[in-house]
């Protein structure tokens, strides 16, 4: 009885076409806060870790930072001096298993 050989082929090396990063646009996000000594932004584009994120102050008693993110939605809040605060500038709000609300951001 005749035995079937499988032969194998070496492997072809082919060109991979160039791999396209998904456009990512700066986002920035503001929030007034003249009394504050530290404000950072914290969502789902960094896993919610409060330190992640510190916002830069303004002269005008404004924090600002801005960051570049790929198109998606998130969802975020500020931290102000350590207490959890709506962003009042926000369009969309959706609520959160800790009985407050998230801004929501389409990138």
């Amino acid at each position: 009885m005749a035995k079937a050989v499988l032969q194998t082929k070496p492997a072809e090396t082919k060109p991979h076409p160039a791999v396209t990063q998904t456009a990512r646009r700066k986002i920035r996000f503001e929030v007034d806060a003249p009394r504050a000594w530290s404000v950072v932004v914290v969502g789902t584009f960094n896993d919610w870790k409060p330190g992640a994120t510190p916002l830069n102050g303004l002269h005008s008693g404004k924090w600002a930072r801005e960051l570049s993110l790929a198109p998606g939605r998130y969802e975020y809040r500020f931290v102000v001096d350590g207490h959890w605060i709506d962003d009042p500038k926000a369009e969309v709000y959706v609520r959160n298993p800790h009985g407050g609300r998230n801004a929501v951001l389409q990138v």
